[in-house]
């Protein structure tokens, strides 16, 4: 049995965002995959629930302008069988198809992933590599921010009261002038939270794999207290060649991050997997981009 107190179902977000500002305890649920465990094992901050699964404005996507914007209220499946997302943010797809097994993408939403605060939440890493922004609405009004710095710490996330998130806001990888790679490290491959996540945005000089490093973005889930961008490591790359700018990032993650040790894994062993996996993802982001500037290179002289 679930230990509700109280439940609602909104018909409109307008009316979810009444419902959530009336009771200051009360939490929006999409796809109930983490709320309804946490229910379940009788959590009572999870006791008042306003129920938004399904509301037309949280739902679909759409683009304008290279910018894909995402309803907070889409799932993995979804957002995995989007011809859109696959065009404009192919490295989200690919975060996608790591999250738990199909059961859980057939009911997960974005908006649930990055709301709930978790250090190991799979969509993170590489909304934070694409510079993703927020729209927000509560009993204030909108707000469009940054993902980069939305995650206060453990279960804690920069939500106000009354507040729903509506959509994602992504502007498309090739207008970021980026290649991309992520993955998710993992002591099984299938229905277990990553050990550690791993995001990689190239920017090259030239179009050759190994060419100077113009831009870096490096992210991690479950290398810190929240998902987190490496602003020293990639501050450490600008400039190298690739092969050098590989050892330099691997010098400098001890700044960006703090790995803790738990009974999933010891601290030095998520260390070693952090610069393990950061090589890997720089290197295939960068193979990615030079790839996609030769075939754009060829569309234009044919």
């Amino acid at each position: 049995m679930y230990a509700f107190e109280s439940y609602h179902r909104p018909q409109s977000l307008t009316d979810a965002v009444a419902l959530l500002a009336a009771n200051p305890f009360a939490r929006p649920m999409a796809g109930g995959t983490d709320i309804l465990v946490r229910l379940r094992e009788g959590h009572k901050d999870y006791a008042d629930i306003v129920d938004i699964h399904g509301l037309p404005e949280l739902e679909g996507m759409s683009a304008d302008r290279g910018e894909l914007r995402i309803g907070s209220g889409t799932t993995f499946a979804a957002l995995m069988t989007s011809s859109l997302a696959t065009r404009l943010a192919p490295m989200l797809i690919e975060a996608a198809g790591w999250v738990a097994g199909p059961q859980i993408r057939n009911t997960a939403t974005i908006g649930g992933n990055i709301c709930n605060g978790s250090a190991c939440a799979d969509s993170a890493a590489p909304l934070l590599v694409l510079n993703a922004h927020l729209d927000l609405i509560g009993p204030e009004g909108q707000r469009l921010i940054p993902l980069r710095g939305f995650h206060l710490g453990p279960g804690r996330v920069e939500r106000r009261p009354g507040e729903i998130l509506r959509s994602v806001r992504i502007k498309s990888e090739q207008d970021q002038g980026l290649g991309t790679a992520y993955v998710k490290y993992s002591m099984r491959q299938a229905m277990d939270i990553a050990t550690i996540g791993c995001g990689a945005g190239v920017r090259l000089r030239d179009d050759q794999s190994n060419g100077i490093v113009d831009e870096l973005r490096l992210a991690f889930t479950v290398a810190a207290p929240t998902p987190v961008r490496c602003p020293t490591a990639e501050a450490a790359a600008r400039g190298l060649p690739l092969s050098q700018a590989v050892k330099a990032v691997a010098e400098a993650l001890d700044q960006d991050v703090s790995p803790r040790t738990s009974w999933r894994a010891a601290g030095d062993f998520r260390m070693h997997i952090i610069r393990t996996l950061a090589e890997r993802m720089i290197r295939t982001a960068a193979k990615r981009f030079a790839s996609s500037a030769a075939n754009h290179q060829e569309a234009r002289t044919c």
